[in-house]
């Protein structure tokens, strides 16, 4: 049996997708131990059982090597693609009119069957139609309910079943589509932690995949439309976690705003104490090279210095040629941009977080006083909610964190969470009996020597969530600890 994984000696975390190129055991194993954290597998692709039997490998894993891995499924959403053309592509003069409608015949130079109804219902004159991302766009001059007149304003040429993408629009559609129901309804009979939701609009989507998810997962709002930007902080609230999907974002928004969008978004999640992922292309050249290009190396940076929880791969995992590659260059970059005076200045700067006044907050503070007061080796947080040990995560304190708690899946679910390192623990009752369990994980995961302090939590009375009242230090190889423990 493979020994208990060592830290990963870093904060921010790494999800890596699952796909054709990573299907089997052998490496999984291998992702795993080269640095990834949260596995992502993307239901737009791959049947149920090459997903179930991932999930399986995926928990086997966690038992060989005693250590929590949250799971994270990525519901598809709706696509929207145009219709055919007789000569299979057309070419289009800017200025020129050309008309989306309903007419299931094959397009031409002046038309093309649009097969979504819930666009008719939603265009407005003035927005904006984006063909094959962004490379062809048009403006809506008219729209009858089923027929919609549209201007030229750039791209040459379009062919045959190409996306559309509306960014001025709020479409009138269901938050889930049919696959995503079936999709969703799997994954919950799964052992999973996350559900990712694309193509947020509104807190409202959030809310109603709350109502079918429940307990069984937390979930996550794909922020990847500039409705979902507008409605940020409303989204943000009303989910578990947030998910910065810059490829249908820079679709619809011009590149050139993406670097000011992605700051904002970080920010905004990390005041609501949100975790964070920055997504899509980070090391996309890895595909089919064995080594990144400097300024992938530079957007991975751009992500970490930002304060991002994780920082996601897609392709480079799934389809790519080089995916143990890519994890490790991932995981190297990571301790390179936090090694960095500047980032660690940025992350104990204290930022504006949501009022949040509760007693974990209270405790979050008075541990980040003492991290900056005296040398602490680690803090370990004995948690049944998460909550305490998710707002020190929120204060990016720059010592190592362990959340110890006996609810498995919650240990799972902390994984994402900046600077977490989670375990699964016996559900202690006594006070010294979880300063020794503290200072035992201390020990054991190598953060600290004789002599070196620990800062630990808990509540009291223990295992009730929301009752985190104690603040203890404490030595590692305290001979006198139960002693002073306060019994």
């Amino acid at each position: 049996m493979p020994n208990p994984l060592k830290p990963r000696n870093r904060f921010a975390k790494i999800v890596a997708t699952l796909g054709p190129a990573s299907s089997d055991k052998q490496m999984i194993n291998a992702l795993f131990k080269a640095g990834v954290d949260i596995f992502r597998l993307n239901f737009s692709h791959g049947s149920h059982a090459v997903h179930q039997q991932n999930i399986q490998t995926i928990r086997q894993l966690e038992q060989e090597y005693n250590h929590p891995i949250a799971i994270l499924i990525d519901l598809q959403g709706p696509k929207f693609r145009i219709g055919r053309f007789k000569d299979e592509k057309i070419t289009l003069e800017q200025g020129q009119n050309f008309v989306f409608d309903s007419d299931e015949s094959l397009g031409n130079n002046s038309r093309v069957y649009l097969p979504h109804p819930e666009v008719f219902a939603s265009a407005k004159i003035g927005d904006r139609l984006l063909i094959d991302d962004a490379r062809a766009c048009f403006e809506i001059i008219k729209n009858d309910g089923k027929r919609i007149k549209t201007k030229h304003i750039y791209g040459r040429a379009i062919s045959n079943n190409k996306g559309l993408n509306m960014p001025d629009t709020i479409l009138n559609v269901p938050v889930l589509t049919k696959k995503d129901e079936t999709d969703l309804k799997f994954g919950l009979m799964q052992d999973i932690d996350y559900v990712a939701l694309s193509f947020v609009q509104q807190a409202s989507d959030m809310a109603y995949l709350r109502t079918i998810v429940g307990d069984k997962a937390s979930i996550l709002a794909k922020i990847e439309k500039p409705s979902a930007i507008d409605n940020l902080d409303n989204i943000i609230n009303a989910s578990d976690a947030i998910m910065l999907a810059r490829g249908d974002l820079g679709v619809e928004f011009p590149p050139e705003k993406l670097p000011s969008i992605q700051k904002s978004v970080i920010q905004q999640a990390r005041k609501f104490g949100k975790p964070i992922i920055v997504a899509t292309q980070m090391l996309e050249s890895m595909i089919e090279s064995p080594v990144a290009t400097r300024a992938e190396a530079t957007d991975v940076d751009a992500a970490i210095s930002g304060g991002a929880d994780a920082v996601m791969l897609s392709g480079e995992t799934a389809i790519g040629k080089y995916p143990i590659d890519a994890v490790s260059f991932m995981h190297r970059m990571i301790i390179e941009s936090e090694k960095d005076h500047r980032y660690q200045i940025k992350m104990n700067t204290p930022q504006d977080n949501q009022p949040d006044k509760t007693s974990e907050t209270a405790i979050s503070h008075g541990v980040k006083a003492i991290v900056n007061a005296m040398p602490i080796c680690a803090i370990a947080c004995f948690t049944t909610s998460g909550g305490t040990a998710t707002r020190v995560s929120r204060e990016r304190v720059l010592t190592p964190l362990i959340a110890m708690t006996p609810d498995i899946s919650l240990a799972r679910r902390l994984q994402l969470y900046w600077g977490i390192d989670a375990r699964e623990m016996t559900e202690e009752k006594k006070l010294k009996d979880i300063m020794t369990a503290a200072i035992e994980t201390v020990e054991n995961r190598g953060y600290g020597n004789d002599g070196d302090w620990v800062v630990v939590t808990a509540g009291v009375p223990f295992g009730i969530a929301g009752t985190t009242n104690t603040l203890r230090l404490a030595q590692v190889g305290d001979a006198y600890l139960t002693k002073k423990a306060g019994i």
